[in-house]
């Protein structure tokens, strides 16, 4: 008996050439202050400004949950709550940027979509 392998080669997906090049800089949006880099060093890439956008909503709601700390005990509660649910997001949002996915974060996206640069 005669076995043969054959190898399916199959090529990987082409990557579109507007994700390859905002992807790290996508990425390090998610990062709290740094979500100012995608917006302001990639503005013709839509993918950087896609996630840059939301990044910076995401910014925006960590400094407003910042001022609430200096409220006794409710601002506290507050604070840790809202920096534990946006650190979850932007971990989410930089795990979509490396699976080159535009991911629309559920209530950021619908907020951000509104945001013109």
């Amino acid at each position: 008996m005669e076995t043969s392998t054959k190898e399916h080669s199959q090529a990987p997906p082409k990557l579109d050439p507007a994700i390859a090049e905002g992807k790290f800089f996508a990425a390090i949006g998610y990062i709290s202050i740094l979500c100012f880099v995608p917006l302001f060093l990639k503005r013709d890439n839509k993918f950087a400004q896609f996630h840059g956008r939301q990044a910076l909503i995401l910014f925006v709601l960590e400094v407003a949950a910042a001022m609430l700390f200096i409220v006794p005990f409710v601002g506290e509660v507050i604070f840790r709550l809202a920096w534990l649910v946006f650190g979850i997001c932007s971990l989410a949002g930089i795990i979509k940027v490396l699976m080159n996915e535009y991911w629309e974060m559920p209530v950021i996206y619908q907020i951000s979509s509104k945001v013109t640069l």
